[in-house]
């Protein structure tokens, strides 16, 4: 094998090898926004219902609800927007 079809040859694999392993970042990269994505809109979700139950409820345990809702929405980053 001449010198110049070695060098061509690892080139080649050079650049796939890279091309790879973009793809697969790529890809997990995009996974996990997906997972996040979800886990918010459950925590969105359960905040809700936290918040329709407590208003159902009155006394300690509605204070008790609401108090675990806003954590939960700090917790994950959820705006806690006061509709009245």
């Amino acid at each position: 094998m001449e010198l110049w079809q070695l060098i061509i040859n690892t080139t080649t694999t050079t650049i796939i090898t890279f091309l790879m392993v973009a793809l697969l970042q790529n890809t997990e990269s995009r996974n996990d926004a997906a997972v996040q994505h979800k886990l918010n809109a459950l925590a969105d979700g359960l905040a809700d219902l936290m918040q329709h139950t407590a208003q159902q409820r009155h006394g300690p345990e509605s204070h008790g609800l609401d108090q675990s809702r806003r954590e939960l929405r700090r917790a994950v980053g959820l705006e806690d927007d006061e509709s009245a």
